[in-house]
């Protein structure tokens, strides 16, 4: 029963959804004192429409594949309800519209991270998942990326402590899909995809691997302190969770079978998103977005100020070659210009 729940989940839903949570979420932690939600909203728009250009073109290339798999039969291309030419050009469209949406309210480097992350995941990780078990880390880097794109579509550029959330995303995605091969190989074998899973027949391989990539989660909260990324409480907080998803795939190893594989799965599946609850509780404002905020607010002011000196010397060249325009009435009488209430209203010479 547990094993048809797991493989009727798509992995294209999954995909999208962590794809605009992790990219929302880089937004934030890459942000100053204050979060710009226009921005965020543009940014994890732009992000939707390309990480639906991606899973919409990955499901092109693998009709053939998905209509032989349980969980991915019933989906539009292999099902006839959509024809792969419609499919390509909405891929096509709406890849191009969401690349240039970033490029537009954001900057350059979140497009051209947005536009690589399709290539790599529609031309590389795609193809790939039929010919070698490396997919699955090329696949990691792919659900990396986006996190990178989120900071830097609002700091204009990649620091040291933006790696904490992708090199999480990279570490976690091992044992969760590890333990999703080793409970759907039939499935997998079907389709035609090449699994690490496939040549361990006992699940041993298969768990240290993902025990392995467990123990490199552990110091991610130190260094996220460390970096001044977020408060002292995340190392603490990040250190228990990784120690519980550590103990999950410790049993995996201890004991392979679908109990251990499924406990691994549900494990992983809760802690990445107390991971991330986590960072944009704890997490300090990016100093070197508050840096540059300062910078360009003084750079503005020194324009401000020269643009308003340029203005007073070209009024002053004018008056210097007409001083007539000074006065924009007749000047007033001497002997009128007195501060008393009492004397007549000024008289004006003529």
């Amino acid at each position: 029963m547990t094993e048809d729940i797991i493989s009727n989940i798509d992995p294209t839903f999954v995909f999208s959804a962590l794809v605009v949570a992790t990219s929302g979420a880089g937004y934030v932690l890459g942000s100053g004192n204050i979060v710009d939600i226009a921005g965020l909203c543009c940014t994890c728009a732009g992000t939707m429409m390309v990480a639906a250009s991606a899973n919409t073109l990955n499901q092109v290339f693998e009709i053939k594949n998905d209509a032989k798999m349980k969980r991915t039969m019933r989906r539009p291309l292999p099902s006839g309800r959509i024809s792969p030419a419609h499919a390509a050009m909405w891929a096509t469209s709406v890849g191009v519209a969401g690349t240039a949406l970033l490029a537009w309210k954001a900057n350059g480097l979140a497009a051209g991270l947005a536009a690589s992350n399709l290539v790599l995941y529609a031309f590389v990780y795609t193809p790939l998942k039929q010919i070698h078990p490396v997919n699955t880390w090329v696949g990691a880097i792919v659900g990396a990326i986006p996190p990178l794109l989120g900071w830097a579509a609002a700091s204009t550029e990649l620091s040291l402590n933006a790696m904490i959330l992708p090199a999480a995303l990279y570490y976690w995605q091992i044992p969760h899909f590890m333990a999703l091969a080793y409970l759907c190989r039939n499935d997998y074998l079907a389709g035609g995809y090449r699994m690490f899973s496939f040549a361990d027949p006992t699940g041993k391989r298969t768990a240290w691997v993902s025990l392995r990539n467990c123990l490199y989660m552990l110091p991610l909260g130190l260094f996220a302190y460390n970096w001044g990324l977020t408060s002292e409480w995340f190392s603490f907080e990040a250190s228990l969770l990784t120690l519980g998803l550590t103990i999950g795939s410790l049993s995996f190893v201890l004991k392979p079978s679908p109990k251990t594989a499924r406990r691994m799965f549900y494990g992983s599946l809760l802690y990445l998103p107390a991971f991330m609850a986590g960072l944009l509780l704890h997490r300090l404002p990016n100093e070197q977005k508050a840096h540059n905020l300062a910078e360009k607010s003084e750079l503005d002011g020194v324009l401000y100020g020269a643009d308003l000196q340029d203005k007073e010397r070209a009024t002053q060249k004018r008056q210097d070659r007409n001083p007539s325009s000074m006065q924009s009435r007749p000047p007033v009488a001497y002997a009128s210009v007195a501060p008393f209430p009492f004397l007549p209203v000024p008289i004006y010479d003529s």
